[in-house]
């Protein structure tokens, strides 16, 4: 039996942690932790709670702010917690942090902040509408206007990229490589 969506649901309805103990099988060659170890993890943790808020399942379509600002080590536990930001009609924007914790010495480390946008699907595969999203404090009202503006400046972004690569007379633009590492040879 399925029951109608909510109007609304609270921030703290969609927040998830998942925790996950880092194996020598997830490092690289150089023994830190795989970039895509994290990013699958990061993935799991925006499904989540997207699919926790929209009460559907929920595909991922874009990735923002992935830096990564620490190692991880093997034996590290690493923790993402995740909630949703803002929602749109069918989309999701996820916030994710990521710490990393030395269980031996108790050392926690920040090692990323991303953002998830997800999209809410029916059985069908097509887009569903989510509920709306409960600001319960001022830091959730903060994140939601974060996020509006960060979607202003990522369709500017866009839009002036877009505009700058249809614009591109390559002759013209030969100066920019002049204290580049490259060289021309054809």
């Amino acid at each position: 039996m399925s029951y109608p969506k909510p109007e609304f649901r609270p921030v703290s309805y969609s927040r998830v942690t998942l925790t996950e103990l880092m194996i020598p099988a997830y490092a690289n060659f150089g023994g830190k932790i795989h970039g895509g170890i994290l990013l699958s993890l990061m993935d799991k943790a925006a499904y989540a709670a997207a699919s926790k808020h929209a009460g559907n399942y929920c595909v991922t379509v874009s990735v923002d702010g992935v830096n990564f600002l620490q190692p991880v080590e093997v034996g590290e536990l690493v923790s993402l917690l995740a909630s949703v930001n803002y929602v749109g009609r069918t989309s999701l924007l996820v916030g994710i942090k990521v710490i990393a914790e030395d269980v031996r010495s108790g050392t926690v480390k920040h090692t990323n902040t991303s953002y998830f946008t997800m999209v809410a699907k029916e059985d069908n595969g097509q887009p569903t509408p989510v509920p709306g999203l409960g600001l319960e404090t001022l830091e959730d009202t903060r994140r939601f206007v974060e996020a509006i503006k960060r979607r202003e400046l990522k369709d500017r972004y866009r839009m002036e990229f877009d505009n700058a690569v249809s614009a591109l007379a390559v002759p013209r633009e030969l100066h920019l490589l002049a204290h580049e590492r490259c060289q021309i040879m054809y």
